[in-house]
């Protein structure tokens, strides 16, 4: 196995961390892609090139896979941080068997930070009815830090227990709490879209809604499909709107000038 230097453990924690932080954070500064943390593990590996060629096989598992509306999926970044910092010395094959585990691992410890922080946020809105707005701000900041931990902690377990570790993780974890966060975790994406669809125009576009619904529901069209048919019709819809304006000055031109003589 391989042993890591304290910097590169300190590094590797603290790559893993921004990057979840930075994922849930407005404005984003990094990329959410699998190459690119690759790429800076690779540099802190001392081997940039590996970076990149792990970093871009994770992203081809990643093409394709987005959690919508506040659903789990795997931790793609933090796998590829801990494969590529296997990878460097075990070659990359090993270092992708390594990386899978603790990637998989993220969906569940996601799924506990997204309800850690229900609790947080309805803290801080006691806090702001009772008008303490310091301790409003002040307990915000543990929502970053509890998705920042999602990452870093698998990654130090990696890299100091190695994978074994992971997989022992995984494994005595109770039937019933995993089951708990996977039924968790398929709540979680009905409740973000409700919500989605709570402040956006559905009323307005509501045949839309019903004509990606049933490419979904019923034609199991992927959401690549479904996207290419949204933004056929968001042109139609652009154009005919554009026409109509269009129309509608020349219509109000013409009644100037009918006016004027």
């Amino acid at each position: 196995m391989v042993n890591f230097t304290i910097l590169q453990v300190v590094l590797l924690t603290l790559l893993a961390f921004i990057k979840h932080v930075d994922y849930y954070g407005i404005p984003m500064i990094f990329v959410n892609y699998a190459v690119f943390w690759g790429l800076i593990t690779g540099v802190v590996m001392g081997d940039w090139k590996t970076g990149l060629v792990i970093g871009g096989t994770i992203q081809l598992m990643q093409l394709g896979v987005a959690g919508f509306g506040g659903s789990s999926i795997p931790d793609y970044g933090t796998m590829a941080i801990i494969a590529t910092a296997y990878g460097v010395t075990l070659g990359s094959d090993t270092g992708l068997a390594i990386g899978l585990p603790v990637g998989m691992l993220g969906i569940q410890l996601d799924v506990v930070a997204k309800i850690l922080n229900g609790f947080v946020v309805e803290k801080s809105q006691k806090f702001c009815n009772e008008g303490k707005f310091n301790q409003m701000n002040a307990i915000l900041w543990v929502c970053p830090a509890l998705f920042g931990l999602c990452a870093a902690l698998p990654v130090f377990v990696s890299v100091t227990l190695g994978q074994p570790a992971v997989n022992w993780l995984l494994e005595v974890m109770p039937q019933w709490f995993l089951s708990g966060l996977t039924l968790a975790g398929k709540m979680l994406p009905a409740v973000g879209i409700a919500m989605l669809l709570r402040y956006m125009p559905t009323a307005k576009y509501f045949q839309y809604l019903l004509a990606g619904f049933f490419l979904s529901a019923f034609l199991n069209v992927p959401i690549i499909g479904a996207a290419i048919v949204g933004v056929a019709l968001a042109i139609a819809f652009y154009q005919r709107a554009e026409r109509d304006t269009e129309l509608a000055a020349h219509a109000s031109a013409d009644v100037f000038i009918g006016e004027d003589e």
